[in-house]
């Protein structure tokens, strides 16, 4: 299993601790303590790893859709006043991340960087409605080659204490490329134009890079 980048420092620390405590209960019971601490440390290591894993996945690339950003569940779809930047109506398709997803965040779209903010926050849970503009979040503004405007945010929730993104420089990237990491439980808002037109569905589960989240005119 391939760990990402960002998981290095968590899983060989989590490894290290997880072998002390697996040799303090040998010398101190011997055996069968060490059987005993032996179930629920490699769980937990199997979890860290499996945490932070990366998957294999086909590149795809279109210029007339909207893949999506992240792996996890569609929790909200509805019209709403993008006040940050866009400065608009936009459709909100929000995809709420479990701690059993794969939890890089990759750009939805071909384009360049045009408005990023990382903005300090409370840590509601990432399906809370309020969790969009009162938690930890990163705004990341885009524009396609078309000169499509549509605005991608990364929430932080009640487990996540860190969000990486990778799109602070504003540079050009391109779709499917990664753009950031969410640690531990999360959400990501993407606000699409309002002619957008969207393809999945609430509850449905999203695949990151795979499924169309929306068609652009």
């Amino acid at each position: 299993m391939l760990i990402h980048k960002e998981g290095y420092k968590i899983v060989g620390t989590t490894l290290l601790i997880l072998a002390a405590i697996n040799l303090i209960a040998y010398f101190l019971g011997g055996a069968i303590a060490l059987y005993i601490a032996l179930v629920p440390t490699v769980l937990l290591a199997l979890f860290v790893g499996h945490f932070f894993r990366v998957p294999k996945r086909a590149t795809l690339s279109n210029p007339n859709v909207v893949y999506a950003p992240a792996d996890g569940t569609v929790c909200a779809i509805e019209e709403v006043e993008e006040t940050e930047f866009l400065g608009t109506k936009c459709i909100q398709v929000s995809i709420f991340m479990s701690v059993w997803n794969v939890h890089i965040n990759w750009f939805p779209i071909k384009g360049k960087p045009i408005y990023y903010k990382y903005h300090p926050g409370a840590f509601l849970v990432a399906w809370h409605p309020k969790s969009s503009t009162l938690n930890e979040r990163t705004s990341l503004a885009m524009e396609t080659e078309k000169g499509t405007k549509i605005m991608m945010r990364q929430i932080a929730g009640a487990l996540a204490r860190r969000i990486v993104n990778y799109a602070g420089d504003l540079k050009p990237f391109d779709q499917n490329q990664e753009v950031g990491f969410i640690k531990f439980g999360s959400r990501v808002d993407l606000f699409l134009p309002l002619d957008a037109k969207i393809k999945v569905s609430m509850d449905q589960k999203t695949t990151g890079t795979q499924t169309i989240i929306a068609e652009l005119e």
